[in-house]
């Protein structure tokens, strides 16, 4: 019986470019991720209502436990953890400090706009992490799989507390 060319086993050679780009995406999101460690305080000082702030206080420390995760996962997989420029999360962080500089200070309006660029963020996140667990599973890295599955719990889980505050507080 002849197999169709898209169901074709992968070959090592496929494996191994599987792994390169699975890698390059990781120091990508790791990029972002530090970034964001960076950018959440300035957001959560420039928000106006408290529960907005306490939204990027909170999500700044499950950040930080997915910079841990990610050197996890590197260490997991046996390559050292190391960052490579995110442009997508590079342009999310401008477009987030454009917003303060460009609203008035204590409005509702600066906050929508937190609330969007937080969001933006968040989707980047979501969207990278789904491709990557599929990519961890595609690879039989189950284990790293479940790592990131609870960095995209959390991350699914910002966006709706994002969307919560746009709806209940601004």
């Amino acid at each position: 019986m002849a197999t169709s060319k898209s169901a074709k086993k992968a070959t090592t050679a496929d494996q191994s470019l599987l792994m390169e780009f699975f890698v390059d995406c990781l120091k990508d999101i790791y990029w972002a991720e530090k970034h964001l460690v960076k950018a959440l305080p300035k957001m959560q000082k420039k928000a106006t209502t408290g529960e907005l702030a306490q939204a990027f206080a909170g999500h700044l420390h499950e950040t930080e436990g997915h910079v841990v995760r990610l050197e996890e996962v590197f260490e997991a997989i046996g390559k050292p953890a190391s960052a490579k420029k995110c442009e997508a999360m590079a342009g999310i962080i401008a477009e987030a400090e454009d917003i303060i500089s460009d609203t008035e200070k204590d409005t509702m309006t600066r906050d929508v706009g937190l609330i969007l660029a937080g969001q933006k963020a968040e989707h980047y996140e979501i969207a990278t992490y789904g491709g990557l667990i599929t990519l961890a599973k595609t690879l039989g890295l189950t284990k790293v799989a479940k790592v990131m599955a609870q960095t995209l719990a959390e991350e699914k889980a910002a966006d709706e507390k994002l969307t919560d505050i746009a709806e209940t507080c601004v």
